[in-house]
């Protein structure tokens, strides 16, 4: 009887640390909302500014994943390409467009 209940009380043991180890891992999401919840915290956010803060952190995307530049205004912007006309221009387009 002694063996069963040793054997019992370990397996709480074990299982009860198993569940705290799964707490301590986070998901990308949970570590996002940490994130975002610390800065409307430094930011004193409160009420529905909070809520659109909130809204707008979590949805987000990461670096990787935003959206690429858009080349039409990059090249237009250069300096370069404002002082062109004509063939010239269109070449140095051409150029600056099809650089990855």
């Amino acid at each position: 009887m002694k063996k069963i209940l040793s054997l019992l009380a370990f397996g709480l043991a074990l299982s009860f640390g198993a569940a705290h180890a799964a707490d301590d891992a986070k998901t990308p999401q949970q570590n996002k909302m940490a994130t975002c919840n610390a800065d409307t915290k430094a930011k004193t956010l409160k009420g529905d500014e909070r809520k659109a803060f909130m809204k707008e952190c979590l949805s987000a995307k990461p670096a990787a994943e935003a959206k690429p530049v858009n080349r039409m205004a990059a090249c237009n912007a250069d300096n370069k390409a404002k002082t062109l006309k004509g063939d010239e221009r269109k070449a140095f387009m051409k150029e600056c467009l099809s650089n990855k």
